[in-house]
């Protein structure tokens, strides 16, 4: 081939970034275009991590130095399946690999699970972090809450509602977030879990950092702490599950602390019901469990029934389809022999069509996954290249592309320079008050930033 393979990555959010870092490494005859539906880059890491969580959001210094490459081009504020159909995108490259992530909740099939105070973990989240396809208020008159789940994104729910509306106002949250969390009447958050403390799917870190807030006191019942054969053998495979097992257990023996707000995790309360009256939620009914000895868990009959006046679900995040692309509703994944899109009819490969990160396997794993999932994709994509199996596009110049979707499509492509200038716009916002940035949650606003500058003729 005389010029470089062209391919196009639909996602923008680490599975889609470290995808496109192996394609363009790898192989000096390859660049990327990275698309994104929102304005600005880094999905989840922009819009699933806690504003109190600075660690974790420094991925964001990786992952800048990976779009600053050449090789990698941003296309942000494009809808691919409804802006740009697949079929399009096909005209332009030569193999298109799918990575758009999950921000939407699993459902939690249990009776009152549809009151209006009881909202999916993802959609709290989504306020939170600013991100604007989610509310801008939110309503927090309850006092007594319930979190169901026992991962990272029920810690983040609980210490984000625990917490003080001026302890998070150092982080980057906009004012309308700030405002809302002014008005918090949270005392008590109660996590519940359907198993025991080996089979929690906190990690370590995450699990003790809840408990550093001078406002924030966490309880666990001593009863709670129980261990089948299955249990012990967790903890010794997994030093990590061992730590989190250690720390459970100091929540556990200490004594009161007093602080003005609790958290409190119960184990082997399976929720059963979400309680109503007269169209609202008043509590959560759970059933005691137990454990069998091989780490699963079953019911007692025991029932309890806790004063709350919210529930929220963070049983995990689900996927959305991609118009154009085989996708698994069961499973909310999209059918794939681990890179290559499968034809649902036929099982077969469809041509020049890859997948990778949560919308290929789920929303499990961390960081180090989705590396080996863009790993596994983009050696199978050069492999068919090699083997002659990726059909010619029909307009391969990169600037064919960006003419189609200024002209054509009529698109305010927002770019990598774009980011530049709105991510300088949101530490400018944040200056005044002494905090690092300041994000801008308006969709037209971040385009405003990011997109075409009146004094340029080109996207950028």
């Amino acid at each position: 081939m005389s010029r470089p393979l062209r391919v196009a990555v639909i996602g923008a959010g680490p599975a889609g970034i470290y995808a496109s870092d192996l394609l363009v490494k790898s192989n000096e005859e390859v660049s990327v275009d990275l698309y994104e539906r929102m304005p600005a880059p880094f999905g989840l890491i922009r819009y699933g991590v806690a504003p109190d969580h600075p660690r974790i959001k420094g991925i964001i210094t990786s992952l800048h130095k990976v779009l600053d490459n050449p090789k990698i081009r941003l296309l942000g504020n494009i809808d691919i399946g409804s802006d740009v159909t697949i079929d399009e995108l096909r005209t332009f490259y030569d193999a298109i690999v799918v990575s758009t992530g999950a921000t939407g909740d699993r459902d939690l099939r249990i009776p009152g699970a549809d009151l209006p105070e009881s909202v999916g973990a993802g959609e709290f989240v989504g306020f939170y972090d600013g991100n604007p396809d989610f509310e801008r208020n939110w309503e927090l008159k309850a006092e007594k809450v319930a979190v169901i789940g026992v991962g990272n994104v029920a810690l983040d729910v609980a210490r984000i509602l625990a917490k003080t509306a001026d302890e998070l106002k150092v982080t980057e949250i906009p004012d309308n977030v700030y405002e809302n969390l002014s008005l918090n009447q949270a005392k008590e958050v109660h996590i519940f879990g359907r198993r025991g403390p080996a089979q929690a799917k906190f990690t370590p870190k995450e699990l003790k950092e809840v408990d550093e807030s001078p406002t924030i006191e966490v309880i666990v019942d001593p009863e709670d702490i129980d261990y089948d054969q299955a249990s012990e053998e967790a903890r010794r495979a997994s030093k990590s599950q061992d730590m989190v097992c250690q720390t459970l257990e100091g929540y556990a023996l200490r004594d009161p602390q007093g602080a003005p707000h609790q958290i409190f995790m119960h184990f082997f309360e399976s929720p059963v019901e979400i309680i109503g009256e007269n169209g609202h939620v008043v509590g959560l009914k759970t059933e005691r469990t137990e454990l069998n000895g091989d780490g699963s868990v079953h019911g007692t009959g025991e029932f309890t029934t806790w004063d709350v006046q919210a529930v929220y679900r963070a049983v995990g995040y689900r996927s959305d389809p991609v118009n154009g692309v085989p996708f698994d509703e069961g499973e909310a994944v999209i059918p794939n022999d681990g890179g290559h899109v499968l034809d649902p009819e036929t099982g077969e490969p469809i041509t020049a069509l890859y997948t990778t990160g949560w919308i290929k396997r789920g929303p499990v794993g961390l960081i180090g996954n989705t590396k080996s999932d863009a790993k596994e994709t983009t050696d199978m994509l050069f492999l068919d290249w090699k083997d002659g199996k990726l059909p010619e596009p029909q307009n391969p110049e990169p600037e064919a592309v960006l003419s189609f979707l200024k002209e054509k499509k009529g698109l305010a492509v927002t770019t990598w320079d774009g980011w530049y200038r709105l991510d300088a716009a949101e530490r400018a916002a944040g200056e005044p008050e002494g905090r690092e940035r300041k994000k801008i949650v308006e969709w037209d606003d971040m385009v405003k930033h990011a997109g075409p500058q009146s004094h340029q003729g080109d996207l950028s």
